[in-house]
C-alpha cells in the first residue's frame, strides 16, 4: 500500500485507548478484496499528543506521520471481522 492512497480523500476513526497509546483505524481499499474495504489500524503514541485534541473522526492526512510510521515499522495492521 501507498501511502498517498491510504490518506488521499479518506478519514480516521478513534477505535481505543491502552497503556498510553490511541489506537485509531482507518478503511482502505484492499487489493485482494477488490470493491471492499478493509479496517486497519495503526498506533498514536499520548506521549506524542501534547496539548492537541484528537477527536473521534479526523481527517487521514492529519495522521500521515503516524501511518507511514506504522507502516515501517508493522504496526498497521489489517482488523478482523
Amino acid at each position: 500500500m501507498k501511502i498517498k492512497d491510504i490518506v488521499k480523500d479518506n478519514q480516521v476513526f478513534f477505535r481505543r485507548y491502552r497503556k498510553g497509546i490511541l489506537y485509531y483505524g482507518i478503511l482502505c481499499d484492499d487489493e485482494s478484496e477488490p470493491f471492499n474495504g478493509s479496517m486497519y489500524e495503526f498506533p498514536v503514541p499520548i506521549e506524542d499528543c501534547g496539548d492537541a485534541d484528537f477527536p473521534a473522526t479526523e481527517k487521514a492526512i492529519m495522521f500521515m506521520r503516524y501511518i507511514r510510521k506504522a507502516l515501517e515499522d508493522g504496526t498497521f495492521v489489517k482488523m478482523g471481522v
